[in-house]
């Protein structure tokens, strides 16, 4: 075991000292965390020697963003809470990007950071490795929360309360960080043997779930935007309920996709994008927008235009009223529906003979208007998309979570990807690429933990591939059983196709690659190359492997119109 002096960093000999570092890992595992994504570094070792004394798995990723990736794949898959641990400077700065997507979509994660010793904060310039002038005013725009603990009989304290604030809603990811001589110095604070963080209620207020049913009593053409906050607020039975009670029909968003049974006759499913879709969310005389902010993408990009009522509800205050004027309702979605619910049949309010589109019942309308998507789309040479899509969802397992880059599969799985009873995981929420194949490694991870089928997909381009190829390693040294498909299109494919679209040529988007077969089996993870045709048996048989492996297909996909460059 490596000891360092604070002052100097210098190796001195080994000792089984306690230290702050025991205090962090023995509040995480009080807390019920099993599993720590991160790299090790030099400010952050006494997190590391106490982890050796202590029962916390730990996954070290091969860059900081892909272990923030994989702590927010983690909490996805499992619904349990992300821990990362980073090193001070260039490696907590290098997580802000996957810490981005995790806040942005409401992901509960701890990240304990360290920090140079105590002597050397408050911006002066000691000329210490990896010494920034406020290290944590850098995570402050993609985290709830930002901490310093400066001594540690504060830290079970802290890491207690950062638990509670990451698992209330709105969730997301909270920031610690400590000093390295808090981590290393030897402690006189007994072993943390119990620890206790239970989320801060969130339910809304009576008389705006009043209003509510008032609004919905006399509504004919009432109707459903179902986001991310939804499946977050585990809220899915009641939103249920409360579709059936009204007849409403129900749209998901990219985030949302899974809330609402994907085959129920008032499923609008995920074709949020689609003119058709806006048409009927334009006509509903009251509209119910559940944990979204009906931004870009819900709004078919800005255009759409409601003309009934809104009813938003979201634990974001923020989000409330932040595109579209409406009833607010600040709540955890979970609590809000359950409590509208049953509010809607104590009432009676929701008489389903009042449902009235103009002549024609909502069944209908959801039938025509899949009916005119489908009729769209082929009527659009897109026989070989549609194919893809279908050969990829027949041969993955009704029960299995998939994970998404920002690559044009993805797009088309944000409308057509039906969850069934796995869980379909994305990176709209900030959009930044290379997330698929690091949050699926988190995925598996934890969903192996706590004993369920761990077998995952990953789906990414070869341009959003590229950003996490270094993960093959951390797959293949933890033997993680995740599949990776890649789709290679040679190049940054719907830019391209933007480009094309707007100004007749693409500039910057074609991208040299590797050959990722042989580049994946030198990390000694099996690869194998399919045509598009055979995509369907070549996932059927990875599955059926031990540990990673690799699917590549070469080919270009081309996007559904409208985009939002059509409209």
């Amino acid at each position: 075991m490596i000891d360092f002096d604070p002052g100097t960093a210098a190796p001195t000999k080994g000792t089984n000292q306690r230290n702050g570092g025991d205090l962090v890992v023995e509040t995480l595992e009080a807390l019920g965390a099993k599993t720590v994504f991160g790299i090790p570094g030099q400010h952050a070792l006494g997190l590391f020697d106490a982890m050796g004394r202590g029962n916390l798995h730990f996954v070290s990723s091969r860059v900081e963003n892909n272990s923030a990736f994989a702590a927010d794949g983690y909490s996805r898959a499992t619904g349990e809470v992300g821990v990362l641990f980073l090193s001070t400077g260039p490696g907590a700065l290098t997580s802000l990007a996957g810490l981005q997507e995790a806040y942005a979509t409401g992901v509960p994660m701890v990240v304990v950071a360290s920090q140079i010793p105590l002597d050397g904060l408050g911006a002066r310039r000691k000329g210490m490795l990896h010494q920034l002038d406020d290290q944590k005013a850098s995570a402050a725009n993609v985290t709830k929360s930002q901490r310093l603990i400066q001594h540690a009989s504060g830290i079970p304290s802290a890491i207690q309360d950062a638990w509670t604030e990451a698992i209330s809603s709105p969730q997301g990811p909270v920031w610690i960080e400590i000093p390295q001589n808090v981590l290393l110095d030897p402690i006189m604070v007994p072993p943390v043997e119990d620890a206790l963080a239970e989320a801060f209620d969130n339910p809304p207020r009576v008389e705006l779930v009043r209003e509510a049913v008032k609004w919905l009593s006399t509504a004919e053409r009432p109707a459903i935007i179902a986001g991310g906050g939804t499946r977050r607020g585990r809220a899915e039975k009641s939103l249920l309920s409360i579709a059936e009670q009204l007849r409403a029909p129900v749209i998901c968003t990219p985030g949302g996709n899974g809330a609402f049974p994907w085959t129920h006759e008032l499923s609008l499913q995920s074709w949020i994008e689609d003119r058709y879709m806006t048409d009927v969310l334009e006509d509903a005389d009251v509209l119910i927008v559940i944990g979204s902010s009906l931004g870009e993408v819900t709004s078919n990009y800005f255009t759409f235009e409601p003309r009934g009522r809104i009813i938003q509800i979201d634990a974001e205050p923020r989000v409330l009223e932040s595109n579209r004027p409406g009833l607010g309702i600040r709540a955890d979605a979970g609590q809000a529906l359950a409590a509208l619910d049953e509010a809607l049949a104590a009432a009676g309010a929701a008489d389903a003979a009042k449902r009235d589109w103009h002549g024609t019942s909502p069944e209908d309308v959801v039938k025509e208007s899949l009916a005119k998507v489908k009729a769209r789309l082929e009527s659009q040479d897109l026989a070989k998309e549609l194919k893809f899509m279908a050969d990829i969802r027949e041969a993955v397992p009704a029960d299995m979570q998939t994970f998404w880059d920002m690559t044009i599969s993805a797009y088309w799985g944000w409308s057509c990807w039906d969850a069934r009873e796995g869980q379909f995981h994305s990176a709209q929420g900030a959009g930044g690429l290379g997330y698929g194949f690091p949050a699926a490694i988190g995925g598996a991870v934890g969903l192996e933990t706590t004993g369920k089928p761990s077998r995952v997909l990953a789906v990414s381009g070869d341009g959003s591939s590229m950003y996490s190829i270094s993960e093959l390693a951390t797959a293949k040294q933890h033997n993680v059983p995740v599949t990776w498909l890649i789709v290679d299109d040679g190049g940054y494919g719907i830019l391209r196709e933007y480009m094309v679209g707007a100004f007749g040529q693409a500039t910057a988007t074609e991208l040299a690659r590797p050959d990722f077969v042989k580049l994946a089996e030198s990390f000694g993870v099996p690869a194998r190359r399919v045509a598009p045709e055979e995509v369907g048996d070549a996932l059927k048989a990875s599955f059926e492997a031990d540990g990673p492996n690799v699917v590549v297909v070469e080919t270009l996909l081309k996007m559904f119109g409208p985009t939002h460059l059509d409209n």
